[in-house]
């Protein structure tokens, strides 16, 4: 396969290539390869998108999403490889689950994925789950996932061992006695909402925690869907001290503020919520100097019905794949905070860093898993022709630019955009 006249996004910047791809691997990369292809005149070429942080549901949980619907609306994204977290039923704790994952995946045959295991068995916080086996069946890191290890001696056990096996702890940040059950940001708008509020304190003791664990253990801690200020803050600092941390962010964190809840749209209840203006612009910042290293979705497809209930009962989360390519350009790279190297490094090259994947760079010799767009389609934003069963995001009816037209693993087209 031959990719022609593309504008394609290296590490030392954009350049007009053709790329010629042989047994999955990206072969060469030229200004003129002879021979037939698809002409990509007028189309960028990223790096395969990785996201390290999503539900696929599945197992236990195939009402709200699937591996194969999940990973149709990975393609549909532009992901080639997505992680995805432990909270199915059974939960993700052993190699079987861990096993069943990723079998299940080769069968869809559609983006790569790789499962994340449990810090604890059951995710109950007692007891370590069996960290050695699931990394020998797959896993490529560990979390809690929607919830903190509350036992500090045990997250650093949990951290000792992870080491041992060449992973690291992914930590949701939540000191729940703090959060109280607080469904939205405590400020301006839970006082005229009357929802109950979480402060970010529940968000930054527990980051604080995690990097100064770290810190002592002189071992290395990523720390998930980071929302406030004050928690890029403290990452900030640790990282000039020389800590061993990485973090990551969303596309609704630095996208919307907590004003978004003043119309009681359950497609806002995120955890942790999304907040003011102060911790969007903070967040901005900080994935401009690298305080933050990385996009993810965090995406947490749901079923109409938990979701049409009233805000305290609904289930917090967005579906974030299909959506989070065009969300992040249009806000990071049309808003002038990143330039497109840098937000292909957020969204593919810091990702495959921090988890050891193979993938992040249009390089000869890499894996073929290569991300097509057109960076100069307005579209907008339509659950409806969603291919995840979740539907429930707060951006419908916006108007975004960046449209994914074809996405490559291993060479192997998986996502097409249908003509119309």
């Amino acid at each position: 396969m031959i990719i022609k006249n593309a504008d394609v996004v290296l590490k030392e910047g954009v350049k007009r290539l053709d790329i010629r791809v042989e047994n999955g691997v990206i072969a060469e990369l030229a200004q003129h390869i002879a021979g037939e292809g698809i002409d990509c005149t007028g189309l960028t070429v990223l790096p395969g998108l990785i996201d390290m942080h999503v539900h696929l549901r599945e197992p236990g949980f195939e009402k709200k999403e699937d591996i194969a619907s999940g990973s149709a609306a990975a393609v549909k994204g532009g992901f080639t490889q997505v992680c995805c977290m432990p909270n199915t039923r059974p939960v993700a704790d052993n190699k079987v689950v861990v096993s069943y994952i990723v079998h299940r995946a080769k069968e869809v045959n559609l983006c790569k994925v790789h499962p994340i295991g449990a810090i604890t068995e059951g995710q109950k916080g007692e007891n370590l789950a069996a960290i050695g086996a699931m990394k020998a069946a797959g896993a490529v890191a560990l979390s809690e996932d929607g919830k903190s290890v509350v036992n500090t001696n045990l997250m650093a056990n949990a951290m000792l061992y992870a080491a041992d096996f060449g992973l690291k702890c992914l930590c949701h940040c939540e000191d729940a006695s703090l959060v109280d059950g607080g469904v939205v940001n405590e400020g301006y708008y839970s006082t005229l909402t009357g929802l109950k509020g979480s402060i970010r304190a529940a968000e930054d003791i527990v980051i604080a925690r995690e990097i100064l664990l770290a810190e002592s253990l002189s071992l290395p801690v990523h720390i998930c869907h980071v929302s406030t200020y004050s928690g890029v803050q403290l990452i900030r600092e640790a990282k000039a001290r020389g800590v061993q941390v990485t973090a990551e962010t969303c596309p609704h964190y630095f996208t919307l503020t907590d004003e978004v809840i003043a119309g009681f749209d359950t497609n806002t209840k995120v955890n942790p919520p999304i907040r003011e203006e102060r911790d969007r612009l903070a967040v901005i910042e900080g994935l401009k100097d690298g305080t933050l290293d990385c996009i993810v979705t965090d995406h947490a497809p749901h079923h109409e019905d938990d979701k049409n209930v009233e805000y305290a009962l609904a289930a917090f989360g967005i579906s974030g794949l299909e959506t989070s390519f065009a969300l992040s350009y249009t806000q990071l790279v049309r808003g002038g905070a990143l330039t497109l190297g840098q937000l292909a490094d957020r969204m593919s090259a810091a990702p495959a860093a921090i988890l050891n994947l193979r993938g992040g760079a249009i390089e000869a010799g890499a894996p073929a898993d290569l991300t097509v767009v057109d960076l100069n389609e307005k579209w907008t934003i339509d659950p409806a022709q969603f291919v995840s069963k979740g539907k429930n995001t707060p951006f419908a009816g916006r108007q975004v630019y960046g449209r994914v037209k074809y996405t490559l693993v291993d060479g192997d087209i998986r996502y097409r955009e249908a003509s119309k």
